[in-house]
């Protein structure tokens, strides 16, 4: 964890009431987003700057993202976003600190409109991105069909990188159908092992411990 705050974005929400104008900002350790579409926040703060960017959200408002790196963008989560509230106790410090889960209705229903946002996508992540790819759409498949599968995806222009916080996110866009018919082509053509015996395919375990490390 040691530079931690190195890699945080950064919230911030306009509010004006009246003839007075409220600035208001929340620390961000994960997004997930496509221009000005929101997906995913993970935030925190005080009770008030919480409750604020909540309200926000629930009403669309825009808001504005400052990534690690210093660039900027706009971004809104649209109709029906869904927000959760909790707390996190820091060690050294009095209060407890508030925090903000927010997700988008694309995310809450993800891989059923023919697009997966998966939270990390690069070579060192492929076996989890399709871990999420085939579970959410119920496919049969086995973890060794990761690389091949994935690949043939991007070469066709399938996997659209994201804007990320803390994660290498992105939309794969493939429907049931179209898998399984990748799939069952890749195996005539026996570019695909197929297990040896009969039985269920055993996967790796995946926690959300290993996904913050991977992040």
């Amino acid at each position: 964890m040691e530079n931690a705050h190195l890699r945080l974005g950064r919230l911030e929400y306009r509010r004006t009431s009246g003839k007075q104008q409220t600035r208001i900002w929340l620390h961000l350790d994960r997004y997930v987003g496509e221009k000005e579409q929101a997906h995913l926040l993970s935030a925190f703060g005080n009770d008030a700057e919480i409750g604020a960017v909540t309200a926000a959200i629930y009403e669309d408002h825009a808001f504005d993202l400052i990534f690690p790196d210093g660039s900027k963008s706009t971004a809104r989560f649209g109709k029906h976003a869904t927000c959760y509230k909790g707390v996190l106790k820091a060690p050294g410090y009095p209060r407890p600190v508030r925090h903000l889960l927010a997700s988008s209705q694309m995310l809450q229903t993800n891989g059923t409109a023919g697009g997966t946002i998966v939270m990390n996508y690069d070579e060192d992540t492929l076996d989890l991105a399709w871990s999420t790819l085939v579970s959410l759409l119920g496919l049969p498949a086995d973890p060794r069909w990761a690389g091949y599968i994935l690949a043939q995806l991007d070469v066709d222009d399938r996997v659209r990188r994201i804007s990320g916080i803390g994660c290498q996110p992105a939309i794969i866009q493939a429907t049931r159908a179209d898998l399984l018919a990748r799939v069952g082509k890749a195996l005539a053509d026996r570019l695909l092992p197929f297990p040896e015996k009969n039985g269920p395919v055993v996967w790796p375990r995946y926690t959300l411990d290993h996904l913050l490390r991977i992040a």
